[in-house]
């Protein structure tokens, strides 16, 4: 059933076509996710079809009764209730109903016989309806989504009007997905929810929510885990994909590719024939040459396949960082507080040249008052802090309210170049060209720094940082503001920042920069990090080598060891009477034994508990090899082109992924 549908849809500002005619349709328990670089028109198609805005021709087709749930970026909340008031509200039409039973419950306390039998007629017929609703579970809905965002029991009797801005966004969405919707349109949902929120709403969308779903995001992982299809605006023009984001990347590259053999093949063909005309257009052949060049100019207006030209991605390429040394600082014992609230305690952490390090943990845990401990803007209140005297640290932060909002652009660019020791004074064109490279046209150039946006102050303090050459960049929330192919971007050229070449120093240390990551971003964390500090947000603080996807895979089998070990043991059998039995016992009845009852119960065993390692090994080896084999076949255009099939390779590559975390559950627990 199509619950949308859209009709040659076109919509502008100015002299700006953000939707050329585009047409298509969202079917009744989709999962789409909406991708486009920054300000190709995705929250404005998201307006468009919540009925926010009308459409300058075209239209927009909704499906009686259905009920559409819009996450707006500022929701309406009512200032007068507690969080949880607030919450509940979502529930508004089923308390309805249970007030309209209560008052049947007083009225047949006192009712006359016939009154009753209407009374216990209406007494079923509220109760079932509000069983159907999942009336009787509203509190446990309640708590679950606002826990799973974040909040805490200490949370929920807050007043609104005292939230933060993060806090009421949070709400919002708790609201939103309560109320339960047949259509969502989520628009950068993630924004104010740290890893364990994002891993909720992945959960509670795949699993749980029973309508269709839009989602605009750059959580590249949220669109791996949710999405079934990925609709891209480019340029106003819709183009579909089947699969989730990482098909979607695969199929996309395929389609370029293909796209520009044909063009390729299509300027040969006209190159050949204009060759032709040229040469015979004044000779005897001249009526020929002219029947074709006509033939030509009917096909370059018709059949002419155009050169798919990319959109600008940022000039992103750091400089080779200056030498520190051996180490940026090697921290011991360190511990921080502010009164009664520990946000680390007895953490060790070195960080050499090389080194890629993701700080992660709750919202609050104290990530970045860590990094400033570590880089000396605060002291430690126990431990050692060795730092290199050779240390040039670049900071990007979340929010940029340290800069000179009176500036303009390019300006800040150039005195951040002419700030540089021993850096050569940068003329106005430079500071420009630098600019443009980070995708800052003429006109964006000239405004003041307090006229951008928040897209547009990140993207100038990181062409900042590529100016300046530091050694240790400090990144909080680098992908915030930006779109998806600049966040790709931004990893390779961290990839290529922490690299230590050498064959330039003779074998010795030293050269390669260090990184402090704070982030959200799962896929930033695994591309691009290879140490993680865990910060529990109670005061605990570990440091795990790895990658963060190998990370999450450890703690997701330590806390299934937890679970396990939570759980009552079974009651040991009681020990059989001393002296003769009074009744005796069958050759098939188990005989009671008080060594066994006294054992302690075996540890639960996973279904991989008698394997060898070996074969374990084996095992994660060849799923990892089968996963890659199904995201390659999503490139096949026959594939990509069969639902069914690729509804089926997508429901393998779950099944895969699922066996693999039991097998790296079962791998680790053995090691």
């Amino acid at each position: 059933m199509s619950l949308v549908t859209l009709a040659n849809l076109r919509f502008g500002h100015g002299t700006r076509l953000l939707l050329d005619g585009v047409s298509g349709s969202i079917h009744e328990g989709e999962r789409i996710g909406l991708v486009g670089r920054n300000g190709c028109g995705k929250s404005t198609l998201f307006k468009l079809i919540a009925g926010l805005l009308k459409p300058d021709d075209g239209e927009v087709q909704i499906a009686r009764t259905v009920r559409i749930g819009y996450l707006e970026q500022d929701p309406r909340l009512p200032q007068e209730k507690t969080l949880r008031g607030a919450a509940a509200e979502a529930f508004a039409s089923i308390e309805q109903l249970k007030a309209e039973l209560e008052g049947v419950y007083e009225r047949m306390a006192t009712a006359e016989p016939d009154e009753l039998e209407k009374l216990m007629n209406r007494q079923v017929a509220l109760e079932e309806a509000i069983e159907a609703a999942g009336g009787y579970a509203v509190d446990h809905k309640i708590d679950a989504a606002l826990h799973g965002l974040g909040f805490t029991d200490d949370d929920f009797d807050l007043p609104i009007k005292g939230l933060s801005g993060g806090q009421k966004a949070r709400l919002g969405l708790a609201r939103l997905l309560l109320s339960s919707p047949d259509l969502l349109l989520l628009d950068e949902p993630t924004n104010h929810l740290d890893i364990e929120g994002r891993r909720w709403l992945e959960d509670f969308l795949a699993d749980e929510f029973k309508g269709s779903v839009v989602l605009i995001s750059h959580d590249r992982w949220l669109l791996d885990r949710v999405v079934t299809r990925i609709i891209e605006i480019d340029r106003g023009v819709l183009r579909e994909y089947p699969g989730n984001y990482a098909a979607f990347r695969s199929l996309r590259a395929e389609r370029m590719l293909t796209v520009e053999r044909q063009h390729e093949k299509q300027q040969d063909k006209i190159r050949q024939e204009q060759a032709f005309i040229d040469r015979y257009k004044a000779g005897q052949r001249a009526k020929q040459a002219r029947g074709r060049e006509t033939r030509l100019e009917r096909f370059k207006q018709d059949s002419l396949v155009e050169k798919h030209a990319e959109l600008g991605v940022m000039n992103l390429d750091l400089p080779d960082p200056p030498q520190m040394g051996d180490f940026a600082f090697v921290a011991e014992n360190i511990s921080k507080s502010f009164g009664d609230r520990v946000c680390f305690k007895n953490l060790n952490l070195s960080a050499r040249p090389g080194d890629r390090i993701g700080i992660i943990g709750p919202n609050g845990a104290g990530k970045t008052t860590l990094v400033r401990t570590l880089l000396g803007d605060l002291d430690a209140d126990s431990g050692e802090i060795k730092r290199s005297p050779r240390l040039s640290i670049g900071w990007f932060r979340q929010t940029q309210d340290h800069i000179d909002k009176q500036q303009l652009a390019w300006e800040f660019l150039q005195n951040t170049i002419r700030s540089i020791e021993g850096a050569p004074r940068a003329s106005e064109q430079e500071a420009r060209n630098l600019a443009g490279a980070f995708l800052f046209t003429g006109e964006e150039q000239d405004k003041a720094i307090g006229d951008l946006s928040g897209g547009e102050r990140g993207r100038l303090v990181l062409a900042s940082l590529i100016a300046s050459a530091k050694n240790l960049l400090v990144l909080d929330e680098p992908t915030n503001h930006l779109d998806i192919p600049s966040a790709e971007r931004l990893e390779e050229a961290l990839d290529k920042f922490g690299d230590i070449d050498r064959s330039k120093i003779g074998g010795k240390g030293g050269h390669g920069g260090v990184l402090l990551l704070i982030s959200h971003d799962r896929a930033l964390l695994d591309d691009v990090c290879d140490k993680l500090v865990i910060l529990d947000g109670e005061g605990n603080a570990r440091v795990f080598d790895g990658t963060y996807r190998e990370w999450e895979s450890k703690a997701k089998a330590e806390k299934a060891e937890a679970e396990r070990a939570k759980r009552p043991a079974p009651k040991p059998q009681s020990k059989p009477q001393s002296g003769p039995q009074s009744v005796p016992q069958s050759k098939n009845e188990p005989r009671p034994a008080a060594a066994t009852a006294t054992k302690a119960p075996p540890k639960q065993k996973s279904r991989f508990s008698n394997l060898p390692i070996e074969k374990i090994e084996q095992r994660i080896a060849d799923i990892g090899r089968e996963l890659r084999d199904i995201d390659l076949s999503f490139a096949d255009p026959k594939i990509a082109s069969d639902a069914t099939r690729t509804k089926k390779l997508m429901s393998r590559r779950d099944e895969l992924g699922t066996e693999q975390e039991e097998l790296e559950a079962e791998w680790l627990r053995r090691a």
